[in-house]
């Protein structure tokens, strides 16, 4: 079985070169707006939205697949992350985004993809939660995969990722 690796690092996840898919923590219709998406927009440019509108809406937990238009990456992955206490149960779309991510990643051939803390921002997932969720729904993923090769969580700030590499301590593979 070919190994794969798992990390996180600080970072912008609208900056990862050497990564065949970005994540996008989308809002529904799959357009620019605050955080992640709009960082990931902007330095898509125009092209992403206008690509994107042929795939709205989706679902809590729904992930789409575009190309990367003006990012160094060949493809952007969108997630529509749950509303924390709205979207119910939240794990379970939580989850179901990390899953369905990997799921189109591994079906489109890529070797690599990158995840931001989905959910965590103006959809108030409390980060302890979010990274126990994610981490989780990776690990069981895994053995599954056939192409994606790296898995990498890019957080923000220092205390997201001090919170994820905890979460990836603490699990054990296969879990």
């Amino acid at each position: 079985m070919t190994q794969v690796s798992i990390e996180s690092v600080r970072g912008n996840i609208a900056n990862q070169p050497d990564i065949d898919a970005i994540v996008n923590a989308a809002n529904a219709r799959l357009m620019p707006g605050s955080g992640v998406a709009g960082a990931i927009h902007s330095a898509a440019g125009p092209g992403l939205a206008q690509e994107c509108r042929r795939l709205a809406p989706i679902e809590p937990g729904q992930a789409v697949i575009s190309g990367g238009h003006d990012l160094p990456n060949s493809h952007v992955i969108h997630c529509l992350g749950p509303v924390y206490g709205v979207d119910t149960p939240s794990d379970e779309l939580l989850a179901d985004c990390y899953r369905n991510a990997l799921e189109l990643a591994d079906r489109h051939g890529l070797s690599s993809i990158a995840f931001p803390a989905i959910s965590t921002g103006v959809f108030g997932y409390p980060i302890d939660e979010a990274a126990r969720v994610a981490v989780n729904a990776i690990r069981k993923a895994v053995p599954g995969l056939t192409s994606v090769r790296l898995i990498r969580l890019v957080l923000f700030s220092e205390d997201d990722l001090r919170v994820f590499r905890a979460a990836l301590a603490s699990a054990s593979p296969g879990t």
